[in-house]
């Protein structure tokens, strides 16, 4: 751990000085030079001053109570590492690549958030590097506490996470799941809040494929498993759910079910064919590929421009909402009218006790729904139609959406919703050069 933690302080130290260097010119805002990127907007060109912060990827420590890692360090890696320890990280998001820094300054969740919040809930300290080159601990009780409740949902405006400590839980080799299917969005909420009440599960999430086929899935550990599902190459997992009521997937296995397919979206890459599945090859299957087509498809226009030889109107909706557990039921009556694009992903959410300013949780129950397509359409629309009308009834409800994709929020109601004059405090304090943009100009300006 010495040598790591070495190694880490040089690096960090390097870091300090480039942008130090990069100071005073006229190069634009500071931006990351990194792999990879699970932020589903486009950004506005400008010339930035770039950080390499590549090598900021390795694991610095595991106990039975932590695990400490730089901040652009994958899941992959920080899952494989704690795996090997007999833990695992308390909030693991579905895809590989995203980073342990990203899932802190955005929103990372998955099925323990019922029991562990979102990822910044399982936080216990990092290391952010400011933009004028100043590194600051921050802890819920030190003196650097404001950023540490602030910096969750912040996408890199008040700085970046070079490392960060963060909660384990203890795993089991298995994971038994069972699929409880439903016909009724009624008794389908109610029902999932009786099993969050109840807390008897490891894992809860949902998938729903259309108003009438909806299905809670339900995780337990377990020490053995008479058989176990691969869903890595040739098979499914989402196709999995509505076919079997029981099954039995590796820890490992389980922790990235649905990274192989994208959740569902791997059929935009045809990937679901199996003469093409066979073609990309178990090793190519996965968010990382797919994340390289879609941007490659974005720059090139491909897709559009097919769109308009059928006369289609088209668009993106990629987006998490969360909402109060009392309202899930309104919310997914409106998705199924309006928007009805599926599959749906459902994962329930627990307060943890804690209170980050930029992406407050009010209620001890939220509802995350995740719908990632293209809306198509024979009529026309104005730009943003469909994400504006979500946007509008996710306020009404008393819900929050994440900030990875695009969003429409007019300036007041932004502010009005994530921090306010909390982040304009916090801006002032720890950026007062304007060295990163501002959260409004970033994540709907598109800075």
């Amino acid at each position: 751990m010495a040598d790591a933690l070495a190694a880490h302080a040089a690096k960090r130290d390097s870091l300090v000085e480039a942008l130090r260097a990069a100071r005073g010119g006229d190069a634009g805002p500071v931006a990351l030079a990194k792999e990879t990127s699970n932020l589903f907007r486009d950004r506005a060109a400008g010339e930035r001053r770039r950080l390499d912060v590549r090598g900021f990827n390795q694991v610095l420590a595991v106990t039975e109570d932590f695990v400490e890692a730089e901040g652009m360090t994958p899941y992959e890696e920080l899952a494989r590492e704690c795996l090997a320890h007999g833990v695992m990280p308390a909030v693991v998001p579905q895809l590989k690549t995203i980073t342990l820094g990203g899932a802190v300054a955005g929103v990372g969740i998955e099925s323990s958030s019922h029991r562990q919040g979102l990822v910044h809930d399982t936080m216990l300290e990092l290391d952010v590097l400011l933009g004028d080159g100043r590194v600051v601990n921050c802890t819920p009780h030190n003196a650097h506490a404001d950023l540490f409740f602030g910096f969750p949902n912040s996408y890199g405006t008040l700085g970046y996470a070079l490392r960060v400590k963060a909660k384990t839980i203890p795993v089991r080799p298995y994971v038994r799941l069972k699929h409880l299917a439903f016909s009724s969005a009624d008794r389908y909420f109610a029902h999932l809040e009786r099993c969050l009440r109840e807390s008897a599960a490891d894992f809860v999430d949902g998938t729903i494929f259309a108003p009438e086929r909806l299905f809670i899935t339900l995780g337990h550990f377990s020490d053995s498993a008479p058989y176990t599902s691969d869903y890595t190459y040739e098979r499914i997992y989402y196709r999995s759910i509505a076919e079997n009521r029981e099954d039995y997937l590796t820890t490992h296995d389980y922790l990235w079910r649905w990274d192989t397919d994208w959740f569902w979206c791997s059929k935009n890459v045809l990937a679901q064919n199996p003469l093409i599945r066979r073609l990309y090859g178990r090793g190519r299957l996965g968010s990382k590929t797919y994340t390289k087509i879609m941007r490659w498809n974005s720059r090139a226009g491909v897709t559009k421009k097919l769109e308009r030889l059928l006369g289609l109107h088209s668009e993106s909706v990629i987006q998490d909402v969360d909402i109060p557990i009392s309202r899930a039921a309104e919310f997914f009556n409106f998705y199924s009218k309006e928007i009805q694009l599926w599959p749906q992903w459902v994962c329930p959410i627990g307060h943890a006790g804690r209170n980050f300013s930029l992406y407050p949780i009010k209620h001890d129950w939220y509802v995350n729904f995740g719908f990632w397509d293209v809306k198509r359409t024979r009529e026309g629309h104005p730009p943003g139609y469909f994400n504006r009308l979500i946007e509008e009834k996710v306020s009404e409800l008393g819900g929050i959406k994440s900030l990875y994709s695009d969003s429409y929020f007019a300036e007041d109601d932004f502010q009005r919703r994530y921090g306010g004059e909390t982040y304009s405090a916090l801006k002032r304090k720890y950026d007062p050069a304007g060295a990163f943009p501002r959260l409004y100009e970033k994540c709907v300006l598109k800075a």
